[in-house]
């Protein structure tokens, strides 16, 4: 498994970028954690202003608690996609338009140290054209299993793993599938590969 951390610290509140040598990326999440992705040798060459490049299914995105009264470190990981599986619901009629299909995501989210919260609203689906899909209001019980938890919480040792569903066009696939929990700055990336 590759890791690509980010390069860039952010202070929460300061809105700017400051350049450090060998700097983190900091983000409050849903649950007011705030929290850091580990850097990598592997971008020391990368100007302190790029974006992170999106990651492979696979990778995993290592997170660490910045505030000692609440330590946390975590590994956030994209599975994969598939698109295309029935349901006795229709895509079109949650999407309210024709020509959609369910598709899913495979997520898995792991504590290493502390505790964690998360939930479903953090993650999308990015199409080449701008648009961005959020995951599905509904839970079919014939939906692919296990299902991803709506929120939970992670702690030492423990995941949560399982299929996240989209209602999505069916003659379209997805570029990216992002995590972009409240208070990070810019998603983190994985990319779909093409079909």
């Amino acid at each position: 498994m590759r890791e690509q951390p980010d390069r860039r610290t952010l202070k929460p509140g300061s809105g700017s970028d400051e350049a450090a040598p060998t700097a983190t990326a900091t983000m409050t999440v849903t649950s007011a954690q705030t929290v850091i992705a580990t850097p990598g040798a592997d971008e020391a060459s990368l100007p302190a202003s790029s974006s992170p490049k999106p990651f492979a299914f696979g990778d995993t995105w290592k997170l660490n608690n910045l505030d000692p009264a609440k330590p946390f470190a975590g590994n956030v990981t994209v599975l994969g996609y598939e698109q295309g599986f029935t349901s006795v619901g229709k895509a079109s009629e949650e999407a309210g338009a024709p020509g959609y299909v369910w598709a899913y995501t495979e997520l898995r989210l792991c504590g290493v140290k502390g505790s964690y919260t998360d939930n479903t609203s953090s993650w999308t689906l990015y199409y080449s054209d701008g648009s961005r899909i959020s995951p599905s209001s509904s839970t079919y019980s014939d939906f692919p299993k296990p299902e991803f938890p709506f929120e939970v919480t992670v702690t030492v040792g423990k995941c949560a793993r399982g299929k996240l569903v989209f209602p999505v066009p069916g003659d379209k696939r997805p570029e990216s599938v992002l995590y972009k929990p409240e208070g990070l700055d810019e998603a983190r990336e994985w990319s779909v590969p093409k079909a």
